[in-house]
């Protein structure tokens, strides 16, 4: 009889917590709608470009400020970042390009970037990413910059030395390389299909399992998922995306030699952001031919207490540099509009031989 009882009053508790959460259900969307009435207010106050960089940052920040779980930070900002996905596509459609095909790691960072409400659309190349952005087929694009185990994507670099456009955002996505096939076992593989970086990524392991397995680079990760698709006797490294893009098995996950692996991707735009509380400006600037040259390009921004985050030099080819001439790709903490910023970058002007400002943006969520 006892056991009966209880049975009976956990039928009970559970139609009572279910009741609850029907209740919570409807009370969250009336208020995801009501936040989706305010944006469309704003939008007709404001017209134009609505999407702002810096807005989306400072509210998700405070969202993983406030946020006391036990949802955790990560599906918080998820759950936000679609929301306002969401309600900006209700006033201005998104179009962003990225470096394709379907399923890479690009197509990744654009998506936890934006959110799934923007129309995304794969480009061959970071050239094509860059260009469709240029040309007005598309407001934004995602494109790779660097690795922290391989370092940076040099085509990148070399684009933004060139292109009108500007970085509006950076994303840092974690990169889990798995080995797909839609082979049995991984005795069954006989070759294995990659992008060159991501093959390096995963060398060690590689070489530790899979030593004697043919390695081939192809274009992208989700260009050799294709590939694995086709043929029962291949496989591919790539991401999760990949694997459900090309209904592939994961035959190995998470084989990457370095467990923090991450690509930081940058967001470009013909725009900058404002500034947002927490933000980054890149710059790339050539040091005069002359002795201290390169010591009076960062004496400035120890000067004015600027934090310099990331320098990287590049061949000055096809940029009026002669042989041995290189340029300097250089991210520092804080915003253009920071009177010390301003004042470093002012002051770094008078001593290089070039400067170009990239954009300041939000940085990007640890």
């Amino acid at each position: 009889m006892a056991e009966g009882s209880e049975e009976s009053e956990a039928r009970e508790e559970l139609g009572r917590l279910r009741s609850g959460i029907d209740a919570i259900d409807l009370q969250v969307l009336d208020l995801i709608n009501q936040r989706a009435r305010l944006a469309h207010r704003i939008g007709e106050i404001k017209r134009g470009n609505l999407y702002r960089p810096e807005r989306e940052a400072q509210v998700l920040r405070r969202i993983l400020e406030a946020n006391a779980g036990p949802l955790p930070a990560a599906a918080a900002q998820h759950l936000f970042r679609e929301i306002m996905s969401a309600c900006l596509a209700l006033e201005q459609p998104l179009a962003v390009a990225y470096l394709g095909p379907e399923g890479t790691f690009s197509e990744s960072a654009a998506r936890k970037h934006f959110g799934s409400a923007p129309t995304l659309t794969p480009y061959a190349a970071i050239d094509d990413a860059f260009r469709a952005v240029e040309a007005g087929n598309a407001d934004y694009a995602v494109v790779p910059v660097e690795n922290s185990t391989e370092g940076a994507i040099g085509r990148t670099l070399d684009l933004l030395l060139t292109s009108p456009l500007k970085i509006c955002g950076e994303v840092n996505l974690r990169i889990h390389q798995n080995l797909l096939s839609t082979a049995v076992s991984l005795a069954s593989v006989q070759r294995l299909y990659g992008h060159a970086q991501s093959l390096a990524q995963c060398h060690e392991w590689l070489n530790r399992n899979l030593a004697q397995l043919p390695r081939v680079p192809v274009a992208s990760n989700a260009e050799g998922a294709r590939l694995a698709a086709e043929d029962a006797n291949s496989g591919a490294v790539a991401g999760e995306a990949a694997a459900a893009r090309y209904g592939l098995k994961v035959l190995a996950a998470n084989i990457e030699d370095d467990p923090n692996n991450t690509t930081r991707f940058l967001v470009l735009a013909a725009h900058d952001a404002g500034p947002s509380g927490r933000d980054k400006t890149s710059l790339i600037c050539s040091a005069q031919n002359r002795p201290g040259a390169m010591h009076a390009l960062l004496a400035p921004l120890a000067a004015h207490g600027v934090s310099l985050t990331r320098l990287e030099s590049r061949p000055a080819r096809g940029f009026g540099g002669g042989r041995w001439e290189y340029i300097f790709y250089i991210d520092v903490e804080g915003h253009q509009e920071q009177p010390t910023v301003a004042s470093a970058l002012e002051e770094l002007a008078r001593h290089a031989g070039f400067v170009k400002i990239l954009g300041s943006y939000p940085a990007a969520a640890q």
